[in-house]
């Protein structure tokens, strides 16, 4: 007699296979960042800029590409740095369109862990621009400790955010030194 074959036992492979699909799809920790200047510049831009962001690179522990159950869009990435830049007031306009000057950031997020708490760093690598060519770059690196599991998303959003809120405080510390240099340059001729 033959069992049908929705009384069979399900085999091992398509067992692992459920598995697998559902701890990938469900235990992702989804980040959502909202970086707010701590202060207000002293001292200001008078030019528009264009800020476009790269998609973030992640590197887990052990320097392998990706981190096991993280996602940060690119959109929310870059939503989040405009958004900053615009609270700060360092430049007269901010914007993914064209501006006087174009400031370009790529975002390396590296997870570790040391002495039982996971490491969250940031690196921002940026290039500042005029129409014709590169200005200035600047490198800055920044990070924050978590805890000591990633049980939630809070325990990942929390570090990421004050990561990232430190090293755009870093980077616009750099180019508002740099003033000079942006107020000296001409502006972009009009198409």
């Amino acid at each position: 007699m033959s069992v049908p074959s929705a009384m069979r036992r399900p085999s091992p492979c398509s067992l692992f296979l459920l598995a697998l699909c559902l701890i990938s799809t469900g235990c992702a920790h989804r980040i959502h960042i909202t970086p707010v200047p701590t202060n207000t510049p002293s001292i200001t831009i008078p030019r528009s800029l264009q800020a476009t962001v790269s998609p973030v690179a992640m590197e887990g522990p052990d320097h392998r590409p990706g981190i096991t159950f993280l996602e940060w869009a690119h959109q929310d990435l870059s939503q989040g740095i405009v958004d900053y830049l615009r609270q700060r007031g360092t430049f007269a306009a901010v914007s993914p369109d064209a501006g006087d000057l174009s400031l370009h950031i790529e975002t390396k997020l590296a997870l570790s862990s040391r002495r039982g708490r996971y490491h969250y760093r940031i690196i921002l690598q940026a290039d500042m621009r005029d129409a014709s060519q590169l200005i200035k770059s600047y490198l800055v690196e920044q990070a924050a400790v978590g805890s000591s599991v990633r049980w939630v998303t809070a325990s990942d959003r929390h570090p990421i955010q004050t990561a990232l809120q430190l090293a755009l405080e870093d980077l616009m510390g750099k180019i508002e030194t740099d003033r000079l240099l942006y107020l000296n340059h001409t502006m972009r001729s009009p198409s």
